[in-house]
């Protein structure tokens, strides 16, 4: 796990997205490799801060002219490396000794989570680690 900080601007952010969908945010981050403002939302939370058919995201991004991501955070790390890649889907994801295992439900959706180089899948682990203490994400 790594020790959190915000800036005013990121603090700010995350004020807006509140004041805007009236729920209750854990964290908030920029996804620097999808370019996307990553907002992680309480358990529970997720229906609230998406609205309507999508409204709040829909208003947030014309906003803030940038695409964003709301997470919904579980307790269970597997179930929200789960929520992190979703819309992807996995067959299962298991953890022995902090390596994390997915496997992937077909070949576009493994190529998707590892990304060329692996980039999206170490952008995964660094993510997951904001949260929870992991050695590796492995995709088969």
């Amino acid at each position: 796990m790594v020790k959190i900080t915000y800036d005013l601007a990121m603090m700010q952010l995350m004020a807006l997205f509140e004041k805007i969908t009236k729920s209750n945010l854990k964290d908030c981050y920029i996804d620097e490799l999808q370019t996307k403002l990553v907002f992680v939302v309480l358990p529970g939370q997720l229906w609230k801060a998406l609205g309507p058919k999508g409204a709040n995201v829909k208003k947030l991004e014309l906003k803030l002219n940038r695409k964003i991501k709301i997470v919904e955070f579980n307790s269970n790390k597997l179930k929200f490396i789960e929520n992190m890649i979703f819309p992807l889907k996995a067959k299962s994801i298991t953890e022995e000794n902090d390596i994390i295992t997915i496997l992937g439900s077909d070949i576009k959706t493994k190529g998707l989570l590892i990304g060329r180089n692996a980039a999206n899948l170490r952008n995964l682990e660094t993510k997951i680690g904001r949260y929870y203490k992991i050695k590796e994400i492995k995709v088969i």
